[in-house]
This record gives C-alpha cells, structure tokens and sequence, in this order.
C-alpha cells in the first residue's frame, strides 16, 4: 500500500500537465482585433494589480499565524502551514492568468458560433481546475510522505493537517477580497448604468464596466479557485487526521492493525477522481445550437464521464485495500459511502441547477413577479432560496445517513461507530474527487462573462453577444452546481474533522462534553449559531459600503465629463478609478470578516473546549443552511434578469427588467460574496480548532 501515495502524487503532476496542454491550446486561439485586445490586457492589468495588493495583506496576516503555529504546536507544522498558503494563492493566479486570457479569444471564437466558442472558454477553465486540483493535491502528497512516510517526525499528522490550514487562510481571505471587489463594481456598474442611465449592460461609457469585467476574475476565478483548492485538500485531509488522531498514531506506527489501508484509501480515491477527471475532460465539445439544454449537455458531458469512472474505480479501491484484511467484513461499504458522497454532490448540483436555471420554474416564477416591482421580485428570491435549503438539507442527511451505514457495513466489529464516521469523511472525498473538471466547469462562466462584456464594449455584431450571453446563462447555473459541491463536501468535511477535533482532545485526556443542557455548550452552541450571521452581515455590509463609493464615481464622471453618457467619439471613462475603488475598498473590507474566523475560535477554546465544541456545531448547521440559501437566491435573480433580457416580460429597458436588475443586485453578495465564503468559515473554524487542540489543553 506504501505505492499509493506516489500514485497519486503522479497523478496530480499529469494533471498539472494537462493543465500545461490546455494553456497552450488557449493561447493558439486568436484575441481578435485590437480593440478587444486592448480591453482584455486592460481587465489583466487590473487583475493583477488586484491580486498582487491582496496577496500582501494575506501575506502579512500568513505570516503571523505562521510564527503562532511555530511557538504554539511545532515549527514544521508552519512550514507545511505555509506550503499550503502558497500552492492555493499560486492555483488562483494561474486560473486568473490564463481566464484574462482566454476572455477575449472566446468573444472571437462567438463569431464562428457557439461550437467553437464553448471549448475555448472550458479550456480556460480547465487550465484553472487541473491546476487547483494538481497543486492541491501534488502538495498534499509531498507533505505526506516527507513527514509521514520518510521522516517519520513527532505529531506528523498535526504538520499534514495544517498544510489544509494555509490552504484555508488564502481561501478564506480571496473568497471574501475578490467576493466584495467583484460586487461593488457590478452593483456600481448595475445601478447606474442599466437602471439610472438606461445603458445597455457592459456598455464602454460605463466607467465601472471594466473594474466589473475585473471582479469577475479576482473573485469567480481566483477567490472560486482557491475555495476549490481549499474544500479538495480539507476533504483528503479529513479522513486521514480521523484515522489518525482516533488510533494516536505516531508516523511510525501508521502501519499497525491495517491503519494504513485507512490512511491510503482517501488518497486513493483522489488518484482514481484525478484520472478520471483528466479523461473526463475531452469528453467537453462544443455544439451548433445556442439552446440552453444543448450547451449544458455538452459541458456536463465531462462531469458525468469523470463520474461515472471514479465510480466504478471506487468498487476496486475498496475490494483492493480491505478485501484481505481481518478488520473488515465488506469492503463493498466503504465504495457505497464514497459513490454515495458522489451521487449526493451531483443531486445537490442539481437541486442547486433547478432553484437557479432559467429553464425550470423557479426562476420563471421570480420573472413573473417582476411585473409588480422589485419589492414582490425580492420577496419571490427570498423564498426559493429558503425553498431549495429544505431539499439541499434533505440530500446532505441521505448522504450522511447512507456514508455512515456504508462505513458500518464495512468494519467487522463495526468499531464503535468509528466505521460510520470514517465513511462520512470519505463521502467529502467523494464529493470532491472529480474536482479537476468540476471546476474547469464553474471557471468556465467568468470567461463567458468577460467575453460579453468585451464583445459589448469592442461593439460587435449584436450576433456575437447573442452567442456569449447564451453561454454566460449557462455559466452562471454551473457556478451553483459547483456551489453546492463545495458546501455539501464543506458540512461532511466539518463534521469528519470536528470528530477529529474530538479525539485529539481525548488523547490529551480531555474528554468533550456536548451535553446542551452544560451551560458552557449550551452559550457555545449559540456563539456558533450566531456568527455565520455575523459573518454574512460583514460581508454585505462591506459590498454596500464599497458600492456606494462606485456608484457615487461613476454619477459623478457622468455628470462631470461631457458627452460621455451620450456616446460621442473619443469620449472614454476614468476606468482605472474605478478599479482603484474597488480594490482599495475589498482589501480594507476583507480583514476583519476574514481574521472572524481564526480568532474567535481561538479565544473560545482557550477558555473553554465545551464551549468551542458547542460553537463548532452551532455554526455547522447554521452556516450551511445560509450558505444555500444565499447562494440560490443570488442565482436565481441572477438568471430571472437574464431570462427577461432575452425577450420575456417585455425585455431589456421595461419596469419589469428594471425590477429584476434590482433583485439581481441584492443578490450578488449573496451568491458570489456571503454565500460562497460561508463554506470556508465553517472548515478554517474546524480545522483551526483540531490544529491546536493540544495547546487548547
């Protein structure tokens, strides 16, 4: 068994190949003319000046945990700390390079149609998602074996686990930064261009459209990527550390009882996920029609492939690793909880597809109720993301339910239910295991994004936005799939590692009390229940307050430069103030929504560990449920705007567009701020906690 980790650690360097492949296919393309050249090195610029200024600030915050981590646990596990911090911020600028690329060369490709313009804006993504789960995993692999395998240091398995701590930290902190920039320049550029001015969308008058194009990059594509990075590593991680904090193993004791077997699986389903995604990815081919149904059935087409293989790869995992051991009585249990992670991630995509596709009747109904005012369309968007949290809680506790009868099933003894929870750690895995063309998938919609912004502001062929459009609606339904994959694996990776946290305690000798009616529980379960709340309420509130300074800029350069509104020749906005707004409003923003989640666990486990138990569990279930919520609401409006602006409800420039612009606008925090920051607050939370549950003692 000593083979899998190479193997997978081989797997992860094919993927940064093909990654390597794909960029060079990419950059073959042609950008078009020199307008739309012109823009997207304009949108790159802004990108990277945006990423470089947050990388500092994370950087400075990185490096003091670093020193605390150092003194507090052990000076390695900074070092592997930090590997993780680097590997997910290097994921998100190299998605980011290749998507301000890729932006452009799609916008071009639409003038052939949608056959050609769809495989460019996928390889853009793909370039993003074989590196996200290439480095993720290739780092991870690294960590392991030096620590584990051939260095056999003390608490090795506490110096695995923080390498998933830095990969949360940058996670965190790009979610949010690039969540708030991305945000106030769409509502800036919405507000006062759709509804006040009467401008078109992406207009090149509007002095936002730019810094709005940028947002779309730092948040969708490197704060998305480095959530991926993040959610893939923690879901590796989580089994590993439960087997590994459950037994007390020590590097050299790892292969003892077939714990070994144990602590391989999880990497081994990474390997199968990997090659299976990698195969999976050529299955993606671009069609004639711009049809919703037949776009989306060519981009899924990858998803399911890549499934379909780790599944069946997963029944010849478990009979390998379990079939010969005196430990296990039906290795078939372990295959159903990982498939059954799989399959549950996959109805939770698309429960998430249906609450916030323009093809199904929730977003329709929202539509209908544009006709009364933004007040009922508001109200409408509210209550199908309250209606599709009731079904996503019901697929995560079939997942749970059918991992935790699966893990049972396969331990002979059935270890006192630690069968039932190493099978939920391994339904997370599953979740995540096809992550590589998962998020080629989700990266793929910002590219669309951009590439009608430029093809607005390059003023082609109104046939040429009809393509792009056409593929930015189905970008914005495969953002939500990969929403729901990254919150459901987020609640089953949580609960893996706070059970983790659990036998970390006991092997200090503290033994966790999580009786409600024990006051200290009891305060900590509200502290917990709370603080997504807070959480979301910051990160709101920083979008509206950087918003208001756009909306403000682009009033003012309307009124005060002449003829701009109007269009005349050789009038241009200030574009690069507005992207300065952005950017220096986002990294203010960011830093006390962001430093939340690491402190006040911190200072509740150091006064009591019931209380920071109790904390944990309370912010479990609130922050998935919000999480949901806010990230199906945000689409919905989002693609009711869209339905409306292809023709329905009197089109684009009536009072029923100018409803839905406005629902569309309260939901952008929702869905591309809050609600996707949501998931890694719950596991920077858990894993800070597990990370230093000794100290805490």
């Amino acid at each position: 068994m000593d083979v899998v980790p190479y193997l997978a650690l081989i797997s992860a360097l094919a993927a940064l190949g093909l990654a390597g492949y794909y960029y060079k296919l990419v950059e073959k393309e042609s950008p078009g003319d020199e307008r739309m050249v012109f823009l997207m090195t304009e949108i790159q610029k802004g990108a990277k000046a945006f990423l470089h200024a947050e990388y500092k600030w994370v950087g400075a915050f990185a490096a003091v945990l670093a020193v605390i981590l150092a003194v507090v646990i052990a000076p390695l596990a900074a070092v592997t700390y930090l590997l993780g911090a680097v590997l997910s911020a290097g994921a998100g600028y190299a998605g980011m390079t290749v998507a301000t690329m890729a932006n452009a060369r799609t916008t071009e490709a639409a003038k052939s149609g949608p056959g050609k313009a769809l495989p460019v804006a996928f390889r853009g993504g793909a370039v993003m998602g074989f590196s996200v789960a290439g480095l993720a995993l290739g780092g991870l692999m690294l960590t392991y074996l030096v620590f584990v395998t051939w260095l056999e240091v003390d608490d090795a398995f506490e110096i695995v686990t923080a390498y998933g701590l830095g990969a949360s930290t940058i996670a965190l902190f790009s979610r949010v930064g690039g969540g708030i920039y991305t945000k106030a320049a769409d509502v800036g550029a919405d507000l006062v261009g759709k509804v006040e001015a009467g401008i078109p969308e992406d207009d090149p008058r509007n002095p936002a459209t730019i810094a709005d194009n940028v947002g779309d990059n730092v948040g969708d594509v490197a704060g998305m990527g480095a959530d991926l990075f993040e959610s893939y590593a923690g879901s590796i991680i989580a089994p590993i550390s439960l087997v590994a904090f459950a037994g007390g193993l020590a590097a050299s004791d790892a292969g003892l009882d077939g714990n070994i077997n144990l602590l391989v699986f999880p990497m081994l389903i990474a390997f199968i996920g990997m090659i299976a995604s990698i195969i999976g990815s050529f299955f993606v081919k671009g069609g004639d029609s711009t049809e919703g149904h037949a776009l989306a059935r060519a981009l899924h087409m990858g998803t399911n492939v890549a499934m379909a293989i780790t599944a069946v790869g997963t029944v010849g995992a478990a009979f390998w690793l379990f079939s010969d051991s005196d430990l296990f009585d039906q290795p078939i249990g372990l295959a159903i909880s990982v498939i059954g992670g799989l399959i549950v991630g996959w109805a939770l995509g698309k429960c998430a597809e249906f609450y916030t596709s323009d093809h199904f009747s929730p977003v329709k109904k929202i539509a209908e109720q544009t006709e009364t005012g933004p007040a009922t369309t508001v109200l409408s968007g509210i209550s199908t993301g309250m209606v599709s949290v009731a079904a996503s809680v019901v697929l995560i506790l079939i997942g749970v339910g059918v991992a935790y009868w699966g893990g049972q099933l396969a331990f002979l003894d059935e270890a006192d239910g630690f069968g039932g929870i190493y099978g939920i750690a391994v339904a997370a895995i599953g979740m995540l295991a096809t992550t590589g063309v998962v998020v080629s998938v989700d990266a793929y919609g910002p590219i669309a994004d951009n590439a009608g912004g430029i093809a607005e502001m390059a003023e082609l062929d109104p046939s040429v936005r009809e393509v792009t459009d056409a593929l930015d609606s189905l970008g914005n339904t495969t953002a939500a799939v990969a929403k729901g994959f990254a919150v459901g694996s987020a609640a089953l990776t949580a609960l893996a590692l706070f059970k983790s946290f659990e036998f970390a305690l006991l092997a200090e000798g503290e033994v966790l009390d999580l009786n409600v009616g024990q006051v200290e529980t009891f305060i900590g379960l509200f502290i917990g229940a709370g603080l997504p709340f807070l959480f979301a309420a910051l990160t709101i509130d920083a979008v509206g307050r950087a918003a208001y300074k756009m909306i403000e800029e682009v009033r003012r350069q309307f009124r005060e430069i002449p003829g701009l509104r109007e269009g005349e020749p050789g009038v241009i906005p200030d574009s690069a103030r507005c992207v300065a707004i952005s950017t220096d409003a986002s990294l203010k923003e960011m830093v006390i929504p962001g430093a939340l989640a690491v402190v006040v666990p911190l200072v509740v486990g150091f006064i009591s560990v019931d209380a920071l138990g109790g904390l944990l569990a309370g912010a479990l279930v609130t922050g998935f449920a919000l999480a949901i919520f806010m990230a199906n609401s945000g689409g919905a409006w989002d693609n009711a705007k869209k339905y409306i602006e292809a023709g329905h409800h009197g089109g684009k420039g009536g009072d029923p567009h100018k409803a839905a612009v406005v629902g569309d606008t309260v939901g952008d925090p929702f869905k591309d701020t809050s609600g996707p920051a949501m998931n890694i607050l719950l596991k920077v939370m858990t894993i800070v906690s597990l990370v230093f549950a000794s100290a805490f003692v």
